[in-house]
C-alpha cells in the first residue's frame, strides 16, 4: 500500500526553486521512494533534532533536503521544506 504525499505552501514553493536548480530528478525519485515507503533505508534518511523534532530528512544534494513528517495511523508523508534548511 502506497503512502499520500502533501506538501506545505513552502514545499510548494521550494519546489519551483528545486526546478530552477535543475535537482526535480533527484526529488521526484526521493518523493517516490516516500510514496513507496517513507522508512526504507536508501536513500538514507535523518531523525531531525531541536526545532524539527520529529521530523526527517534526506539529502537531495550536498547543499539542499527534503524535510519530511511521517504520520503513520493516515500513512501521510507531509513535505515540509525541498530546499536547503541553512536559510
Amino acid at each position: 500500500m502506497s503512502w499520500k504525499v502533501v506538501f506545505t505552501k513552502q514545499a510548494q514553493k521550494d519546489a519551483k526553486r528545486i526546478s530552477s536548480a535543475g535537482l526535480k530528478n533527484k526529488a521526484e525519485n526521493i518523493i517516490r521512494q516516500l510514496r513507496e515507503d517513507p522508512f526504507t533505508t536508501n536513500p538514507p534518511f535523518e531523525k531531525l533534532k531541536g526545532d524539527l523534532t520529529g521530523a526527517y530528512s534526506r539529502r537531495i544534494n550536498i547543499q539542499h533536503r527534503i524535510v519530511y513528517q511521517i504520520y503513520e495511523k493516515e500513512k501521510i508523508v507531509k513535505v515540509i521544506r525541498m530546499w536547503t534548511h541553512y536559510e
